[in-house]
Formats: structure tokens, sequence, C-alpha cells
């Protein structure tokens, strides 16, 4: 468990890991390559060893020296992904495209991760189908092969109902060695995209327009391998904005793209938060001398992400006035409400909305890390919190946030990490012995 000791003040510059996101759909896109390809910037995560897993049981070659991943993809044999890895890793699922492009068949199971919602795959499933490919699902497992004497999937134009970052990847990786040009309209738009293109391109792959709602594909026979540093992770980014503005902290952000961060730098300002550039690649939180009340609507990007909405609502709970926060991409991604209300908020939720009135003060108190993002907003709220906060479920922390304890300790957080009696799976968190300490 982590525990914290509230109300310190944060000093000092923090370096931004690569970003989770990236790193795990590009180790997905090396497998494209049938040679070797070398990742740079990749944070260790428990999310990405994951990854490096399932690419070995695919016969793919790993070797991994600090932040820097070598992957040769080039006896890649095993269509069948293993079930018992893609269950706990959703991002897994976008093998499928690599795979079906290079062998012709996948097996992937469906996908697993956070418990945030459904997020079903039928977009991945009907982009497929459009590029030739024969698609079912049995028990539990996409297969996917091409039909008939036909070696490569065929360039499509493909309209997608919703701008969903997953399948758009999938299928633009899919789509860089199939024949002929594949449009992809209403697109994802998200900075990971873009990284994931640039890294195709970088290995020959021939993509126009990503980062705006329609991608073009021109299809190529071959990739060939690349060196690529993957982009600053927006939402530790985000989050670190938002431990500097909780506890009306100067903090400077170091190695990351402000552009990315545009949405959540907007609404701190509005919040009476002092956001400043001090350099190409870095940004200065400022104290504020006091946090006003806001409103968020979550949407896909250039909105506000999800991903932030956690954190965001954590510093609602001490901010002056009413704020209303609404989640229109994740259907149960507000299960962290009731842990910051352990904590002395007062929030309540109605449907996809959680209104949020202001407090003076939280109070520290045990609590659970019910997914990724719910982890670092309880953190960041047991930043600004009276006394101690336990926060238990940190296999969701460590699924995203690389050395978060070292980087605030660098800052001068108060807080460490400690063994506990109370055992939790990683697929259950909520088990007996936790529930009883929270009680």
């Amino acid at each position: 468990m982590l525990e914290i000791r509230g109300q310190s003040t944060l000093a000092g510059e923090v370096k931004i890991s690569g970003a989770k996101n990236s790193a795990l759909v590009l180790m997905a896109g090396a497998l494209l390559c049938p040679d070797e390809c070398r990742l740079r910037n990749v944070p260790e995560l428990l999310d990405v060893a994951r990854m490096g897993q399932i690419l070995s049981e695919l016969g793919v070659s790993l070797r991994q020296q600090g932040d820097v991943v070598d992957i040769n993809a080039r006896h890649l044999s095993e269509s069948q992904a293993p079930y018992e890895l893609v269950s706990q890793l959703r991002a897994s699922f976008f093998a499928i495209g690599p795979i079906l492009a290079r062998l012709g068949v996948a097996h992937v199971p469906l996908p697993g991760g956070c418990a945030i919602g459904a997020r079903p795959v039928d977009l991945h499933v009907r982009g497929l189908q459009a590029m030739g490919a024969h698609v079912d699902i049995d028990g539990g497992v996409v297969n996917a092969y091409i039909p008939g004497s036909k070696k490569r999937l065929q360039g499509a134009k493909f309209y997608m109902d919703y701008p969903s970052v997953g399948a758009t990847e999938t299928l633009m990786m899919a789509a860089t060695l199939a024949e002929g040009e594949t449009i992809l309209e209403n697109a994802a738009q998200e900075p990971e995209v873009e990284d994931l293109a640039n890294f195709c391109i970088s290995m020959g792959a021939r993509i126009k327009g990503a980062g705006t709602n329609t991608i073009t594909i021109e299809g190529v026979p071959r990739l060939h391998s690349s060196d690529y540093s993957i982009i600053a992770d927006r939402i530790e980014a985000g989050t670190f904005l938002v431990a500097g503005a909780i506890t009306k902290s100067e903090i400077e952000l170091v190695g990351i793209v402000p552009d990315h961060l545009a949405a959540a730098v907007a609404k701190l300002q509005e919040m009476g938060v002092k956001v400043v550039s001090t350099g190409s690649d870095r940004l200065r939180v400022l104290p504020a001398e006091y946090l006003k009340a806001a409103d968020i609507q979550t949407l896909p990007y250039p909105g506000f992400p999800t991903d932030m909405q956690a954190q965001f609502m954590a510093l609602m709970t001490v901010s002056e006035g009413s704020s209303a926060i609404t989640e229109t991409v994740f259907e149960n991604r507000l299960r962290h409400v009731a842990e910051l209300i352990r904590l002395g908020a007062d929030i309540r939720v109605k449907g996809n909305t959680a209104l949020v009135r202001g407090v003076p003060a939280l109070s520290g108190a045990p609590v659970l890390a019910t997914d990724l993002r719910a982890s670092a907003a309880l953190v960041v709220a047991g930043l600004a919190a009276q006394g101690k906060t336990t926060i238990f479920g940190l296999h969701h922390l460590d699924r995203g946030y690389e050395k978060l304890e070292q980087k605030m300790q660098k800052l001068g957080a108060r807080l460490q990490r400690v063994k506990t009696s109370a055992k939790l799976d990683a697929n259950s968190p909520t088990s007996q012995s936790v529930e009883s300490v929270l009680q």
C-alpha cells in the first residue's frame, strides 16, 4: 500500500516518462516489420512488461536496457495470442492488425484491462472485414484470416461511427501492408495515434493525415527497421500539473509536448491556476491564490481527456464552489467517487455526471484504487489531505505511472510504499481483507 502524509508543499522539476499508450501500441506495431526495431523512451511499467510477454509468446525476440527496447519480429510465427495475458491488457488486442497483415491469420482473445467500461471491438472487426478479412468471434477469441488466394489485405474506405483510438490504430497498422489505398474517416486524432503513424512512416509506411479525422494509408509490401523515440506521456504530465495545483506549489515539467496538454492547461487556468511555458518542452505550474470551480465534459481529443477526469475531480473537491463533471467516453469511470468521499469530498452522482461541491480540506483515510487513473486521483487527493492517506490496489498505479513515488519524493512529497497483510488479487482488487480495512 502507499502511505501519504498530506499538505506538503512541492518544489522542483520532474522529468515526464514516455507515453504508456504510445509504448504499448508501438510495441505491437513492431510486429509489422520483419527486421529489428529499436524503441526509445519506453517507460518501465507493468503494462509494458505484459506486452513484452505477449510478443515473446508470439515468437518475437525482445531485449531491454533502461528505456530502450529492441524488438525483432523476423521470426513471428505464432498467430494465437495467449489468453491469460491478453485478458489482463486491453492494448494487446492491437496485435490483431499486425499479425493478420504479416501472417494472413490471427487469433486474439477479447481484451481485458481496467473495469471502466465495455470498450467493444466491433469497429476493429468491421474495419478488418472491409479490408477483405473473414472475422468471427468464437469462445471469446476473435479469429481473422485472409480468405482464398489473396496474400494481402485489400485497401478500403471505412467510416468509423465513433473516433475510437484502438480501432484507428488497429486498422492503420493493418493497412500499412495492405494492397492499395485505405482511408479511415472520423478517425481518432489523439497524439498517440500520430505517434504510431510516425513510427510506421519511419519503417517505410505511407501514411498521411494522422492527427486529423481522415487518415490515408497507401499499402507497401514490406517495412524496414527503425530507431524511434516515443512521445512524452501527456496523462502523466497532466497528473503532475494537478499535483502542483492541489498543493498550491511551484513545479516544472520537463520533456513534454505542451500542445498535447492544451485542454488540461486551459481548464486549470479557468480554475485560477497559472501554467506558463518555460521552454519548448517545459511547463511550470505556479501556486494559485484560490481554486475556482469549473465544469468538465470528457471528449475525444482534442477535447478534455477521459484519462484526466479523475485527477481533476480530486482537484475540484477542494475548489471554491460547485463543479459538474460529465463522463461521455466510458460508462463505469466514476467508481473513484466513493473513495474521494471517504476522504471527505462532497460529491453526488447522477447518471454519468458527478456534482462536486468544494470543501475547505480533505482528511486522510484508507482508500482503494479502482482503476489506473483513479489511483492517480487518490494520490493527488492524498497530497492535499490532512493527516495520513493509505491507498490499496497499487497494481493499477504500477500499470501506468513510472516511478511515481520517487518522482513525488524528489519534489518534496511525503509518501512511501509499505508492505501490508491485506492480500490483493490482481484481477479482483476488492478482496475481503482490504474491504475490512476500508470499513
